[in-house]
């Protein structure tokens, strides 16, 4: 679409010369370039997440804000590569007519997923933790489509219990008339235990005849949320992943990925670096550097080097996890903690070997024994070498208590599962985003 308003753009303000611009010119190319900026843009301001944009002023907003800043990306290339033009007026055009059209789109798209009629109903089989987790979550991701239809438990005088928004609507054996009554499009199995409760004819009969979709509430919850559950997690979920023939080649290319980027990093942003550097001196006496123990991968010591952000006697009672308005952090501290501008000589410990570009972010030793008792399979993470950003990282905040370690968790377990070249390029994308615009920094 926003390829075709470039091309309506052009023939509005040349008419019958719009072909042959396309054609002598290399218009197409151009045309090309200027849906991608856009495209890029949108990304940025989070265009493509539906829990950001769900009020139509926040949408409005942030189109704006993503098309001016395409506009400020195209004038300087304009500037700098006078053919790369498409002609005086062309951009104004075709911006405003991106503006109109993905616009409409928009608003019609979030009618279409926030309509009742239109949403998949969904019904889950069991009562217990696991299944309230998951209709909390789905409820809270309306804009994925879905509808929590009620749960099917195993004691009657439960029916009618509303455990979060939707209620108990019967028991097992009343599957076949919930299913009639209802017209579930999905039914969720989450019984903590089947052994002789899952009506496995009938199930077959739903999924054959009535084509319904079965679906394990483990790879609902997993697919759903980006991240795995520690309340019914079991070893076979992570021990029985597929796993590509080419992940092993995946894993040596990455150590040399990680050596070729890491240099690039401390080389490119070296002044960056300094004048840092001079700004934490001239704020606070003290060391410019913090290092500091961390747990590597196989549970392997190894300190980790940062830009101080702290005071220096910020640590004077003991370890203590950081805070929102953490009093402890400086100015400076501050601005380039929003940044991650203090992560940047980690890239030190990547060249190194201590740690990857992308991992689970490493866990002081003094939080270990805590979080291992605490929170299930959570040495798992040290199967794999730490990083320098994560899954985890870019879909929640920085971690300040022992609730917020459990969820990150989860989010490491689902990098750990299905680690691949597409995961960890989505990882960087989303980082860089991070750092521009200072989300879930601390």
């Amino acid at each position: 679409m926003v390829y075709l308003c470039c091309m309506a753009g052009l023939y509005l303000r040349f008419f019958e010369q719009a072909r042959q611009v396309l054609s002598d010119e290399h218009g197409w190319l151009k045309l090309l370039y200027t849906t991608c900026i856009v495209i890029a843009t949108f990304y940025l301001f989070d265009l493509y997440d539906f829990q950001l944009v769900r009020q139509r002023s926040v949408l409005i907003t942030r189109i704006i804000q993503a098309l001016s800043l395409s506009a400020v990306i195209l004038a300087i290339t304009f500037y700098a590569m006078p053919g790369v033009r498409l002609g005086r007026g062309v951009i104004t055009l075709t911006l405003f007519m991106i503006f109109v059209v993905i616009l409409s789109l928009r608003m019609l798209a979030s009618w279409l997923l926030w309509h009742p009629r239109l949403a998949q109903r969904i019904l889950i089989l069991g009562a217990e933790k696991n299944a309230i987790a998951i209709a909390r979550e789905t409820l809270d991701r309306r804009e994925d489509g879905y509808e929590v239809i009620g749960f099917l438990g195993n004691d009657r005088s439960q029916i009618g219990v509303r455990l979060v928004n939707p209620s108990i609507i019967g028991v097992m054996d009343d599957i076949e008339q919930v299913v009639e009554q209802y017209k579930p499009d999905r039914i969720i199995v989450a019984l903590p235990d089947r052994r002789g409760k899952l009506p496995m004819h009938l199930l077959l009969k739903f999924k054959l005849r009535d084509e319904i979709i079965i679906e394990d509430s483990d790879h609902f919850y997993e697919r759903l949320t980006g991240k795995i559950s520690t309340l019914s997690l079991h070893p076979g979920q992570l021990v029985f992943a597929s796993t590509a023939r080419w992940r092993s080649f995946y894993r040596r290319f990455r150590r040399l990925v990680d050596i070729i980027l890491s240099i690039a990093g401390l080389v490119i942003l070296s002044p960056v670096a300094l004048l840092t550097a001079i700004a934490i001196k001239l704020e606070s006496a003290g060391q410019i550097f913090y290092t500091q123990e961390r747990v590597g991968q196989h549970g392997e010591l190894f300190r980790i080097i940062k830009f101080r952000s702290m005071r220096i006697d910020a640590e004077s009672h003991g370890a203590v996890w950081a805070k929102e308005q953490d009093p402890r952090v400086t100015r400076v501290g501050a601005i380039i903690r929003k940044l991650r501008i203090d992560e940047y000589p980690q890239f030190i410990n990547i060249v190194k070997g201590d740690m990857s570009l992308i991992g689970p972010r490493p866990e002081r030793p003094e939080f270990i024994s805590q979080l291992n008792q605490e929170i299930p399979f959570y040495t798992e993470r040290h199967l794999v070498k730490p990083g320098l950003t994560g899954w985890a990282q870019v879909c929640y905040p920085y971690g300040a208590s022992l609730e917020d370690a459990r969820e990150k968790h989860q989010y490491d377990l689902y990098y750990i599962k299905n680690q691949s070249p597409l995961l960890d390029v989505l990882i960087l994308l989303e980082t860089l985003r991070v750092v521009l615009f200072g989300r879930l920094a601390r």
